[in-house]
């Protein structure tokens, strides 16, 4: 089978699409014939060794797939060859085929298009976890909430999760085209970074009192400065550092506007972590999802896929993605479901 293979740490340039050896299936996984597979910032750490986690050598990058089941392993009994799925992969997604833990693999209805599948998987997920589970930010009818970062993958589903739930919606971007972008996926308000001091907009809209709710992919200063726009027993998040500089957290800014700080590393919960809890949490994720694929049956959910490319281009993929033109998701697609957006 075609794949990304990785023999030693480097640059996502450096890679190059291999003839590749078919996964092992192991009991308990399901095979999966890959039809899309996601490209993210986070895809171009691990391969890097840069990631917390990091694959043995050789592996095929990519966390995120959505395919056709095309064989099932020892002991799987929820799904059979055919079913359309969704899944959280350890890694190997970039590839035409992979395998992945049953727990992690969710069946998709099928006006979900396996382009669009492969966002509920992170993006989706880790915005409902964020912004949904009671222990987290745990979004509330009537708040506000800031949205960093709100035309990338997580800060749309940010944006259209927290509309679900009631909740007022700023949101941050770096154009006037993110802008209207970020409208049309529910925000509210959309604050231009670049052009105006998102600080002292946001306590303009909230009559200097801030807001509820604060979810940051971004990081750094972005952080920093979000501290100071957040009404007193807020709740932020930082959900991942885009800007390179992890920041230090004040603690008296904390203690005096009584601020939860909430964490959230969403693979804890698809087995990432030293010891696996992915089936301790499988029900939590299987309901999670179901509540999200049901948003999208209703229509409240739209996941936006800027940019689809065939298997072969899977570096301009990545190309995309660290120069941010990315409006949304990026996608591998192959055979089916590159016919169907005719790409090739």
């Amino acid at each position: 089978m075609r794949g990304v293979l990785v023999k030693e740490y480097t640059e996502f340039e450096n890679l190059t699409l291999e003839d590749c050896p078919r996964p092992q299936l192991n009991p308990g996984h399901v095979r999966i014939k890959v039809q899309a597979a996601g490209v993210s910032f986070a895809t171009s750490l691990v391969v890097a060794g840069k990631y917390q986690r990091k694959p043995p050598l050789p592996f095929t990058p990519g966390t995120e797939a959505a395919g056709y089941v095309s064989e099932v392993g020892k002991g799987v009994k929820d799904f059979s060859i055919g079913d359309r799925i969704c899944a959280v992969l350890d890694w190997g997604g970039q590839a035409e085929e992979a395998t992945a833990h049953a727990a992690n693999v969710f069946k998709i209805q099928d006006s979900l298009s396996f382009s669009k599948a492969i966002c509920f998987t992170n993006s989706y997920a880790t915005s409902y976890a964020a912004l949904v589970w009671p222990h987290l930010l745990h979004i509330q009818p009537g708040e506000t909430a800031l949205i960093h970062g709100a035309t990338g993958g997580v800060g749309v589903a940010a944006t259209e999760i927290c509309k679900v739930k009631g909740a007022t919606v700023i949101a941050t971007v770096g154009t006037d085209q993110k802008r209207a972008i970020a409208a049309e996926h529910g925000a509210d308000y959309t604050i231009n970074y670049r052009e105006q001091n998102f600080r002292d907009e946001v306590l303009a809209l909230t009559d200097g009192i801030g807001v509820n709710v604060i979810y940051d992919p971004v990081g750094g200063e972005v952080f920093a400065q979000s501290l100071r726009c957040i009404a007193p027993e807020g709740r932020i998040m930082p959900i991942g550092f885009a800007n390179g500089t992890i920041q230090q957290i004040p603690a008296n800014i904390l203690l005096v506007k009584n601020i939860t700080v909430c964490g959230l590393n969403m693979g804890y919960y698809f087995g990432w972590s030293p010891r696996d809890v992915r089936e301790e949490y499988g029900q939590l994720m299987k309901e999670s999802m179901a509540e999200l694929f049901h948003w999208f049956e209703e229509g409240k959910l739209s996941p936006r896929v800027s940019h689809v490319f065939p298997l072969e281009g899977f570096q301009e993929a990545m190309t995309t993605v660290l120069s941010r033109r990315a409006l949304g998701r990026v996608a591998l697609v192959m055979d089916e479901e590159a016919r169907r957006l005719g790409v090739s």
